[in-house]
Order: structure tokens, then sequence, then C-alpha cells
């Protein structure tokens, strides 16, 4: 059991890394999840992106992750994607979801310690080729999602590496 248990720490550990066999990461996906599924995984990438943009590394404390989506499975799946890539959570006050309509989703990465912040949304290629997708074809779906172009999953809707004013 000890063994399995360091087994899991060290593939979600290094799944953040895009660079990762896609079984690392749709099982680290898997493990917050529940399952690996398309929304999800793109959550998953879209994290990947910002703590990169960012220069953040996954665990570290020093990044809070807000998600906005309609309060829908599909929708929020998000979040735990973006948990599983960044290892932010709800009990560590360092992810957040609020509900907002379909045309208003994103996901906001924030460097608390510079104030950088990375605002992305699912593509509308992503949102059409995935909304309600199958769930027995949740794992397959997922699969094609870590491969496709960040911009088939993905749109960047804003970036800032400013400081905040005080």
């Amino acid at each position: 059991m000890l063994r399995a248990a360091s087994l899991l720490v060290l593939c979600c550990a290094t799944a953040a890394s895009a660079s990762a066999p896609p079984d690392v990461r749709l099982d680290a996906i898997a493990a917050i999840h529940g399952e690996a599924g398309p929304w999800a995984a793109a959550g998953f990438r879209m994290a990947t992106f910002a703590m990169e943009r960012l220069g953040v590394t996954a665990g570290k404390g020093d990044l809070l992750v807000e998600h906005r989506s309609p309060r829908a499975v599909q929708f929020s799946c998000v979040a735990d994607g973006a948990q599983a890539a960044t290892k932010a959570s709800v009990g560590k006050l360092s992810l957040s979801w609020s509900e907002v309509p379909l045309e208003k989703m994103e996901t906001v990465f924030t460097r608390p310690s510079t104030g950088a912040r990375v605002v992305l949304r699912p593509s509308k290629r992503f949102v059409e080729a995935f909304l309600n997708a199958p769930r027995e074809k949740a794992r397959e779906n997922a699969t094609k999602v870590l491969a496709l172009p960040d911009a088939d999953v993905f749109e960047i809707v804003s970036t800032s590496t400013a400081p905040r004013a005080p």
C-alpha cells in the first residue's frame, strides 16, 4: 500500500509536465477527478500552459486558480483538471469556483508573489467538439485533448506580467 501511494505521489508530481507521457497525465487527472475526460484534460492543459507562462511549479504555493463556469458537470470538470496539474485545492484556499454563464467561462491563474495573471477559456473548437461528449468515451476523448494544439483546446483571454498596483 505504501509503495502504491508513493508511486501516485511521484506520478502526480511529474504529470504537470507537458512532456510527461499521456498515460501519466491521464492518471493524474483521474486521481483527482475520478476519471480522465475531455473537459478535465482541457483544464489540465490550460493549467500547464499557465504555469509555464507564470514561471511557477505545481504544488509550490505561489499560484491561485479561479475557475468560472456554468454550474454543470462538464464545465466544472475544467477545475479538477487544473487542480490535477497545479496541486491547487479548495482546502489550501488556492482553488476557487464561481458560477457564470457559458459565454463568460474562464479560468484565472494568478501568481500572488508577482501579481502576474493568465486568463484562459476553452476554445470554440474545443466546445464544439466535446460539448456533451459521451461518458463512455471519456478517456479516449481526454487522450485526444492531450494531443491537440493549444489553440484547439483553449484561448488566451488576457495575460499580465506587471505587478499589481498597491
